[in-house]
């Protein structure tokens, strides 16, 4: 399993990603360009101490990241979340290696990305509501994602 950002506009929130794949354990890739600089320090800096415990793989455009296909398991799936999708997203049977796409704040994805992907999912929300920040939308798809493909990470209590 893993998550992907299409260019995204809020360091914020970036910061908030790698601290839930961190925690999940779940590799996320960053697909550039991004709405702000992005270094690896300011990926450290967004991270805050999360930052050595997740594992980022940065792409400098779309076709860059399409062009790693070949290195991926053969049943890897892109699944956009889109409040343009199909399909709710607790209706999905999702996969262990499906990648997890998430639109950029401000735009979502463009035509070419949107139709790339193997599966479109929504939210459902209220009626009038435009969307969920990204990384809430994220922290939602993957929980329900690692739930049916018993991909958390083992737990250790807290002494």
């Amino acid at each position: 399993m893993r998550l992907a950002l299409f260019q995204p506009d809020i360091p914020q929130n970036l910061g908030s990603a790698l601290r839930l794949c961190a925690c999940l354990d779940v590799a996320l890739d960053v697909i550039e360009p991004c709405g702000f600089p992005l270094s690896d320090r300011a990926i450290r800096r967004a991270a805050m101490d999360y930052g050595g415990q997740a594992d980022v793989t940065r792409h400098d455009s779309w076709a860059a990241f399409l062009n790693r296909r070949d290195d991926w398991p053969q049943d890897t799936r892109i699944v956009l979340f889109t409040t343009k999708g199909a399909e709710p997203y607790q209706n999905f049977q999702f996969g262990p290696h499906d990648i997890l796409l998430m639109g950029r704040e401000s735009a979502g994805v463009p035509d070419d990305v949107h139709n790339a992907a193997e599966a479109r999912l929504l939210i459902p929300m209220r009626p009038g509501m435009r969307s969920i920040n990204v990384i809430n939308a994220a922290a939602m798809a993957l929980g329900e994602a690692l739930r049916q493909t018993q991909g958390f990470a083992p737990t250790t209590p807290i002494a």
